[in-house]
């Protein structure tokens, strides 16, 4: 069973960089074709897709983003990392991170809240 966990402080303040981190258990996030992915939701709005960090290591990220969003991973703990540079209030939300494959999402962390200080 494949299981992600989400971790990182739950209030940054403005300018600063918030890192969290995806914990993979039941499968290698080194497994063939899959891609990991980091969501978030702003209260009272849609999900927001940020970027993704697939098998290989290879990175694709929501350009609305402008160049503040990076992921990477740590493959000997099977985790993956986002770091968003410079948050504002906007940035503050549910973030999720989540498994995909074929187009697929396949299994999703619980979420964790963010709240990003004036």
């Amino acid at each position: 069973q494949v299981q992600l966990q989400e971790s990182g402080p739950g209030l940054v303040n403005t300018s600063q960089t918030l890192s969290l981190t995806c914990t993979v258990s039941g499968i290698s996030i080194t497994t063939n074709s899959y891609w990991w992915n980091w969501i978030r939701q702003p209260p009272g709005k849609a999900l927001e897709w940020m970027g993704l960090i697939n098998y290989s290591g290879s990175t694709v990220y929501n350009s609305s983003l402008q160049n503040r969003v990076s992921i990477s991973r740590n493959t000997a703990r099977n985790q993956f990392i986002l770091q968003l540079t410079s948050v504002t209030p906007e940035d503050t939300g549910v973030y999720y991170c989540a498994s995909e494959l074929g187009y697929d999402f396949r299994s999703w962390g619980q979420g964790t809240q963010v709240i990003v200080s004036a």
